[in-house]
């Protein structure tokens, strides 16, 4: 196969991709909104929302993870144009997602104590406890909100979850700008006042999806008939074999993320702060590849309920390669401004933390450099991620990643960043080397089932063939 084949499927992969990429990004903004209001009140506290803030990461990657399982199979059903098949995983999906977003929130509400044990700055600590309290409670809309969200992308159609993000981004900010810093009749509330505005743009986010879905009239069918004596363990189980080990990938390598946040705060402060604002970059280009990992997702899906593996293949090699050309650009962007991007995360201006301050920026724009460098194989172990998943193939997948990030790279982590002069920067190499050897490691299983796939088909393919040639055989004699 030429470029060629590859490259003509960009357009529609583009199309596909770019609004789920802008609600990505509205999902990473609420948090970069908060870092950048919350971070010219001070180092301390952007340390407090980062380390109150990895807690929420962690069970957000558990709920965002399960609710991927809804995707291939709404995809698959629609590729099938089952109706039924797609209203039963709806159903039950947006049943699954309400329950976990109660339950973890339940869990962190509880776990909250553990921030007393992980050897932070005290003053870090005493600040994030507040904060955590008040934000957790957004993970139950947030979860709800990727069931509609799933639901909606395995139907192509993307733009309703980028809308309700734009919308989610505009009322944080509003409300931030007012309670952050007492604009107006409002009290000066601080890092509670950012958690606050998480709350309730979140709760605003999940009502808008639920009436624009409701309201269209393509997915009114969709809405009919629920009812919890129709509830099948057929189809819970279904969902759960896909989402619980999808899930768990996602933990792991936010978990690896969260382990670099507080891994920094053993650092200090000023390496907690500036790994924060190194990550929220990183995050913010990671949606692009996130979305064309939806993207995947969607067409592989619609492509195995077609039965059309070769197309399949093609379809998602070509998202591959837009996605790391993607990266690629990101990644010049970072090491060209490095020393200039973290300066929009603090206030210069205060000249109490001026010397920390400096020290924050200078991390951060060494952490950059290691950024722009895993941009390129954290991209393409998502998509790769994503195809997988519109395989239904999500248990070795979930192994690798284990494997990947927490035998390989965190404990090159843990030494570079507490044993070695490259501390922060050490760490990073960590989250580098876990990276590029899921990329890896995945890239083979995908390559491997593919070829599979096509193998067994061709197989069938000339024995039906044969058949028909006896059949015919016979019938003349």
């Amino acid at each position: 196969m030429n470029l060629q084949q590859y490259t003509r499927e960009f357009s529609y992969n583009l199309k596909l991709a770019y609004p789920i990429i802008l609600g990505m990004i509205g999902h990473t903004l609420v948090g970069i909104v908060d870092n950048i209001m919350v971070g010219k009140l001070g180092p301390t506290e952007l340390a407090a929302v980062s380390l109150g803030n990895s807690f929420i990461f962690i069970a957000m990657s558990f709920g965002i993870g399960f609710s991927t399982a809804i995707t291939p199979l709404i995809a698959e059903a629609d590729g099938q144009k089952d109706l039924e098949k797609g209203r039963n995983v709806f159903h039950h999906g947006l049943l699954l997602c309400t329950i976990l977003g109660i339950s973890l929130f339940t869990i962190i509400f509880f776990a909250k104590p553990i921030i007393s044990f992980m050897g932070q700055p005290q003053e870090v600590v005493d600040m994030a406890k507040p904060f955590l309290d008040i934000v957790a409670f957004s993970l139950i809309p947030l979860v709800i909100f990727q069931g509609y969200k799933q639901f909606a992308d395995g139907k192509s159609e993307t733009k309703y979850a980028m809308w309700a993000n734009l919308l989610c981004n505009v009322v944080h900010i509003i409300i931030n700008y007012f309670l952050i810093y007492g604009v107006w009749i409002f009290p000066k509330m601080g890092i509670v006042g950012a958690a606050i505005g998480t709350v309730l743009s979140r709760i605003i986010m999940v009502v808008y999806m639920h009436y624009a879905l409701r309201n269209k009239e393509k997915f009114v069918p969709y809405f009919e008939n629920f009812s919890f004596g129709g509830i099948k363990k057929s189809v819970i189980r279904r969902i759960v074999s896909l989402g619980l080990p999808s899930s768990l990938q996602m933990f792991f390598e936010v978990a690896l993320f969260t382990g670099a946040i507080w891994l920094s705060g053993i650092l200090g402060t000023t390496s907690q702060a500036a790994n924060q604002i190194a990550l929220s970059l990183a995050s913010l280009t990671f949606m692009f590849a996130m979305g064309m990992s939806v993207a995947a997702m969607v067409r592989v899906g619609n492509q195995k309920g077609l039965m059309d593996y070769k197309k399949l293949q093609v379809v998602a090699r070509s998202i591959f390669l837009l996605a790391i050309l993607l990266e690629v650009v990101f990644a010049a962007i970072f090491v060209i401004f490095h020393q200039h991007l973290p300066a929009l995360f603090v206030n210069m201006e205060n000249t109490a933390h001026i010397k920390d301050t400096g020290e924050v920026i200078y991390i951060a724009s060494q952490l950059l450099l290691v950024a722009a460098v895993f941009q390129i194989t954290d991209g393409l172990q998502v998509v790769v991620l994503g195809a997988l998943r519109g395989l239904q193939d999500v248990k070795v997948p979930m192994y690798i990643t284990f494997v990947s990030y927490w035998v390989i790279g965190f404990p090159i982590s843990i030494y570079l960043g507490l044993y070695t002069e490259l501390k922060a920067v050490g760490i990073w190499i960590g989250l580098l080397a876990g990276l590029t050897a899921a990329a890896i490691f995945l890239y083979i299983r995908f390559e491997n089932l593919t070829r599979k796939m096509i193998k067994a088909q061709e197989l069938s393919a000339v024995g039906k063939q044969q058949e028909e040639i006896i059949i015919t055989y016979n019938t003349q004699i």
